[in-house]
């Protein structure tokens, strides 16, 4: 019999089944018990948990990244399911099958290659090509594994490329709506803006921020990497070099976002407004498919807090 998955959970259903656990965090009672806020997942999605009265041996027991059996009753919280957990077993992890609880990018590997490789060709600037393909390169195989973030957006196995290209394609459609845009700058911006993510967070399974990643950034892990590949195609001192360093740097938008410089090419403005687009959108999708139909999200911390209502007509 098949294990049930999280996307098909309903309020009132009492289980025993296995669950990867995503994130921990301990929290005391206003009467100073301790507990536990858990989430967890599955191949189908994620949900929140919660571990009231834990014991030492509780705690013991549960590692964030290892697949454990957890024995618990589905509520519902604000017309949001969550989990009160009853108990928890960790599992011997050579017995467990990972793909059926790692979320993974709904384009298959192979396409997110072939069409990375399509936009790369597509560059006709000689050394934007040569910078891009050289930076990709470096990456590896870390470019398609990897996810675009750690919780908010494209936070799965797959989630940068997936990211990436679906930015690329607004950038090719917004070139052609706007001819003024420089097409190969825009898409060698969007292609590299987010590869020092490689380095920022530890992988795409129980995503955590590195040593690295916090004391330096995505940001500026990128903008090193781009001088090791300049200097090493002997491209260091071009036009080309420097505007993409600007691309990498100011695609935050904002200094209070991270961006050590604000855009000043109207293709790192155009970089900033579809990477932000691409980013709440795939944020909101991920929210209204665990939201029933006639009812709202969560608050979403990404969007300013904002509740965001699914039609009844999605029935």
């Amino acid at each position: 019999m098949p294990i049930r998955k999280i996307k098909d959970f309903t309020a009132g259903e009492r289980m025993n089944i296995p669950l990867l656990v995503k994130e921990v965090k301990n929290g005391t009672t206003a009467k100073g018990a301790p507990y536990l806020t858990l989430t967890l997942q599955d191949s189908s999605g994620l949900i929140d948990g919660k571990f009231w009265d834990v014991k030492k041996e509780d705690v013991d027991a549960i590692h964030v990244g290892h697949v454990e059996a957890f024995n618990f009753e589905v509520l519902d919280y604000n017309h949001n399911l969550q989990l009160r957990i009853n108990r928890v077993v960790d599992l011997d992890q050579n017995t467990v099958p990972l793909e059926e609880y790692v979320i993974a990018s709904h384009i298959p590997e192979e396409q997110r290659r072939k069409t990375a490789e399509d936009y790369i060709d597509s560059i006709e600037n000689p050394r934007y090509r040569r910078l891009v393909r050289e930076m990709l390169k470096l990456i590896g195989d870390k470019y398609y594994n990897y996810p675009a973030a750690s919780r908010i957006h494209h936070n799965y196995l797959g989630g940068l490329s997936e990211h990436s290209l679906s930015m690329a394609a607004l950038a090719s459609s917004i070139a052609e709506l706007y001819p003024q845009l420089n097409r190969d700058l825009l898409i060698a911006g969007v292609l590299v803006h987010d590869v020092g993510k490689t380095a920022e967070m530890s992988g795409p399974v129980t995503t955590e921020y590195t040593l690295e990643g916090k004391l330096e950034g995505h940001i500026s892990l990128a903008n090193g990497w781009l001088s090791e590949v300049a200097e090493k195609t002997g491209l260091a001192e071009t036009e080309e070099a420097i505007l993409l360093h600007h691309m990498i740097l100011s695609h935050h938008g904002h200094y209070e976002f991270g961006s050590p410089v604000l855009p000043m090419l109207q293709e790192a403005e155009v970089l900033y407004l579809i990477d932000n687009m691409d980013a709440r959108l795939n944020t909101l999708n991920q929210a209204l498919k665990e939201t029933a139909p006639g009812t709202w999200t969560q608050k979403l911390f990404s969007l300013d807090n904002r509740q965001f209502y699914r039609p009844k007509g999605e029935e």
